[in-house]
């Protein structure tokens, strides 16, 4: 289910811009629009879940990792290194209410 208010929710439905890295049926990579690496690359799952906190099981957390993975070897990062974290609640910096990932 989408949420309306959502951006996320708005760029995996094509009603707000962004520059997509990758999208399947699942999940949706694209650039932070305000990036605290070279390649700052979010993914996210396509249903709306909130946070980490929403999870109902672990294989959107699989798809996500291994879509990061992916791009970071696409991106040629992957030898160098690269780190990927998530944010959940407004504590920890997660501005965006729609479980995300950052690859940086």
């Amino acid at each position: 289910m989408m949420k309306k208010e959502c951006i996320f929710c708005k760029i995996i439905n094509h009603e707000a811009s962004a520059r997509i890295e990758y999208e399947d049926k699942d999940v949706i990579a694209f650039w932070d629009i305000n990036p605290s690496a070279p390649t700052h690359v979010l993914v996210a799952p396509k249903k709306h879940i909130k946070s980490i906190n929403e999870l109902e099981n672990k294989d959107i957390i699989s798809k996500m990792m291994f879509t990061a993975k992916k791009i970071a070897k696409a991106k040629k990062i992957a030898q160098s290194g690269y780190r990927l974290v998530i944010n959940t609640g407004p504590w920890s910096g997660q501005i965006v209410d729609h479980l995300h990932l950052h690859l940086l």
